[in-house]
């Protein structure tokens, strides 16, 4: 559905509907597999980094989060609370963990067994070249073999279709612009490990509301308590109005005010897919709301 209008610009040029099918499916691969087959191996690098820096108990955002409690131990409204040193510091060295653990652990799951996943992406690419050349025909077949007229199946695809596009739109472009300028912001201020804190940031892009700020927020309070007063104004600073607003510039211009998928049902479809189908169901769980969506349209028609 994304690369589709590529092969209908390339057949309006070339009549040959196998080398348009075929420059289409290399297109893909060259923009999307091996960016991301980089990125993984990145990532595992980073996360095993993470992982034994946390374990080390070398890593300076709970150097970062032991001085902020430290802080408020010391001062007279918060030292009634008695805050637990240990344990927070503790809890918050098995989050930083887990998280760098499960991207290590899904990443290399994807990676582990060579053959099954070269097999998964032969597949994939034999069937996109002819879902881009012979779809419109498939798709009358379908139509044909069902209990509603044209109209109302035309209908339904074009409302699962944008609302799919327009999801996709939101989570990897407004969310991968959020995470890349996150990531750059944290290279530039000197935080550990910057890629995989976007990653993070991008993941978390899809939460209502918060977000981002979930990250660059408390990486920018632990560098002020650290002493780094520059770089932890700069990361509040661009992290409010710069990350934080990328959503409300670009959502319009993106997706448009039609048929846009609510942020919670975004939100949850996302939690969902990954609870169901691992790290792929970041895509397929918005994709099966939009499923959902165009069908309750079309039922209420």
């Amino acid at each position: 559905a994304i690369f589709s209008p590529l092969n209908k610009g390339l057949l309006n040029k070339f009549p040959y509907k196998n080398l348009c099918a075929a420059v289409t499916v290399v297109t893909v691969f060259l923009c999307l597999v091996l960016p991301l087959i980089l990125l993984i191996s990145l990532l595992i690098n980073e996360s095993i980094e993470i992982y034994k820096a946390v374990e080390s108990e070398k890593s300076r955002w709970i150097n970062g989060i032991t001085a902020i409690i430290q802080y408020l131990n010391n001062h007279p409204l918060f030292a009634r609370l008695e805050i637990n040193q240990t344990v927070i510091t503790a809890k918050s060295a098995e989050i930083l963990k887990a998280l760098s653990g499960f991207i290590f652990n899904n990443l290399s799951a994807i990676t582990q067994n060579t053959v099954i996943l070269i097999i998964q992406f032969a597949v994939t690419f034999y069937a996109l070249f002819f879902f881009l050349r012979d779809g419109n025909d498939f798709l009358d077949v379908i139509t044909r073999y069902l209990p509603i007229n044209k109209h109302h199946m035309d209908t339904f695809i074009h409302h699962f279709l944008t609302t799919a596009k327009a999801t996709l739109k939101i989570t990897f472009v407004i969310g991968g612009l959020q995470g890349l300028i996150g990531g750059l912001l944290f290279y530039f201020t000197g935080i550990e490990r910057p890629l995989i804190w976007g990653v993070i940031m991008f993941g978390l892009a899809v939460v209502p509301a918060v977000g981002c700020s979930l990250v660059w927020a408390p990486a920018g309070i632990i560098m002020l308590f650290q002493g780094h007063i520059g770089p932890g104004i700069a990361i509040l600073l661009v992290g409010s109005l710069v990350i934080s607003t990328v959503d409300n510039l670009l959502r319009p211009v993106l997706v448009g005010q039609n048929l846009q998928m609510h942020p919670l049902l975004i939100f949850l479809s996302t939690l969902g897919g990954i609870a169901a189908f691992g790290v792929s169901g970041f895509v397929l769980g918005p994709v099966i709301a939009s499923l959902f969506l165009a069908s309750w349209r079309l039922f209420s028609e």
